[in-house]
């Protein structure tokens, strides 16, 4: 099983903006679902922006016009390029991919093909202090 390394969290004040990238050494993404999650501490994770083919899926509501999800070239790293941070955009932010089919909601409830696993990050922890 394929695990990815995110990177490029941190803490940082509201308005500013981060840059997150996921990939792993010799590991090219398919093209099946992919994209970036977030969870708080005591809450179920969410869907932030997915890439499905060659098209975004889409993005939670809460980040839509200040989140953009991109794809280098080679298709070995994803980004989430994160602007007008809030503090409420606090939380650790996982990449995944090989999700299969997905769909996500505009709370960011994310419907995927199911009895697939995927390939998942540990994590980046992403602070936004007001």
């Amino acid at each position: 099983q394929v695990r990815l390394v995110e990177s490029g969290g941190g803490s940082v004040q509201s308005g500013e903006s981060l840059r997150l990238s996921c990939g792993v050494s010799g590991y090219t993404f398919t093209k099946t679902c992919r994209g970036w999650f977030r969870q708080v501490p005591g809450e179920e994770r969410k869907g932030v922006a997915l890439i499905e083919g060659d098209s975004v899926v889409g993005y939670a509501d809460a980040v839509k016009d200040r989140f953009t999800i991109s794809e280098d070239s080679t298709r070995s790293t994803l980004y989430l390029q994160m602007n007008h941070l809030k503090p409420e955009d606090t939380a650790m932010y996982y990449c995944a991919a090989e999700l299969g089919s997905c769909l996500i909601k505009p709370d960011g409830t994310v419907y995927r093909s199911t009895g697939i696993v995927g390939a998942w990050g540990q994590g980046t922890q992403v602070t936004v202090g007001s």
